[in-house]
């Protein structure tokens, strides 16, 4: 009788942490995160996968006010979010300010956003992996960034936000998985 209850704790201690947590790979990142005043709910997880031998990179955890399955609805939205990248392999500056030169060249963005993405190749630094970026958009200030946990500053510009968000969820994600997991798909 014992063992039955203990079974049934655990199941429950199980399902409870399973309400509060999303995991994908070896990441693991909470159902709700608060900004201001507002809670973001976690939209979905997704994995960068690199080269043709499809190295995991990172996972990506999006987080909205309203979760939604359209990719071009999210990034046309003024609303704040959240995009947390947890790496899972130790990735160096120049690599990151490479993959971000791709990303943004493959979004169509007027040129009055390049000094913008400058800046933010400018804060980056080799990361390691277990550690996380963070883009958060706060509306009327611009897109907060942080790295491996130490804030490094605020971009100005709703055309900036929209830019950085239709790197993962435009036309030419950097993989398709990574996409459809930031959409809600399960994470591979």
């Amino acid at each position: 009788m014992l063992g039955k209850a203990l079974l049934a704790g655990s199941a429950l201690l199980l399902a409870a942490g399973a309400a509060t947590a999303a995991q994908c790979l070896t990441a693991e990142f909470p159902e709700h995160v608060q900004l201001g005043g507002a809670t973001l709910t976690l939209n979905g997880l997704g994995v960068r996968k690199a080269t043709f031998l499809r190295v995991n990179v990172y996972v990506a955890a999006l987080y909205l006010i309203r979760p939604t399955q359209d990719g071009r609805a999210i990034i046309d939205s003024r609303g704040p979010f959240e995009l947390d990248l947890q790496f899972v392999r130790s990735v160096g500056a120049k690599a990151i300010r490479n993959g971000f030169a791709e990303g943004f060249a493959q979004v169509p963005h007027s040129p009055a956003i390049d000094s913008r993405i400058a800046t933010l190749n400018g804060w980056m630094e080799d990361i390691h992996s277990g550690e996380r970026m963070s883009f958060v958009r706060v509306p009327g200030r611009g897109v907060q960034f942080s790295f491996a946990g130490k804030p490094r500053g605020v971009i100005p510009g709703e055309d900036f936000a929209r830019a950085l968000l239709a790197i993962w969820l435009g036309d030419h994600p950097p993989n398709a998985e990574l996409k459809a997991g930031l959409l809600g798909a399960p994470c591979h």
